[in-house]
């Protein structure tokens, strides 16, 4: 929600196979970066998505494991909790030397990327520069001044927004709609405030 301008341009590249091989989703928190990583990773290994669209299928067992966050092709990390050299070296740099098990992609989504020791971001950079052609790196964080510029300028950046009050409002009264409820002006008012454009 208010990431059009993101959600479009990958959708574009989703279709025409013109996919980056690392891309770097920044942006304060609850705006959708993870989220966003974890849809257009089903995209890039959905098993029914038809060539035209974009969008996964969410039904085929693909999309049902990255959904339960249990692929074994599309690898999670919180680099919060994992900031040293070991860590990178055996979660990324030595799991992207095998092939995906069943997908067309191996995909490594790292939360909070700007979290790695400067260590860790050297060993990480060699794979983002000569990465294979079956992996695609997805690095999200909520501070990206923090990030080397050698691995800034490796990736394809998107910069997220926090979302407007209009689309916010529209979007909880769509969603109150699906769920059978009517949300009072008063508490949509007061979620606004609250969340200052974040979820």
């Amino acid at each position: 929600v208010g990431q059009a301008h993101i959600t479009q341009t990958l959708s574009n590249q989703i279709m025409y196979d013109k996919i980056a091989h690392a891309y770097l989703f920044s942006g304060p928190r609850g705006v959708g970066k993870t989220t966003i990583a974890r849809i257009l990773a089903k995209s890039l290994n959905c098993e029914n998505r038809k060539a035209d669209k974009p969008e996964p299928c969410n039904k085929c067992q693909s999309c049902e494991e990255i959904s339960k966050t249990n692929s074994i092709d599309v690898i999670e990390i919180d680099a919060a909790s994992h900031t040293g050299v070991d860590n990178v070296r055996t979660n990324i740099i030595d799991n992207a030397q095998f092939k995906p098990t069943s997908s067309k992609h191996k995909i490594f989504i790292i939360d909070e990327v700007h979290m790695l020791s400067t260590a860790a971001f050297n060993a990480l950079l060699k794979t983002l520069e000569e990465p294979p052609s079956y992996v695609t790196f997805i690095l999200a964080t909520t501070d990206p001044h923090k990030l080397p510029a050698t691995i800034i300028s490796r990736c394809q950046r998107f910069n997220f927004s926090k979302v407007p009050n209009d689309e916010m409002t529209k979007h909880l009264k769509k969603i109150g709609k699906l769920e059978g409820i009517e949300i009072e002006s008063d508490v949509l008012n007061r979620i606004m405030r609250k969340s200052e454009g974040c979820a």
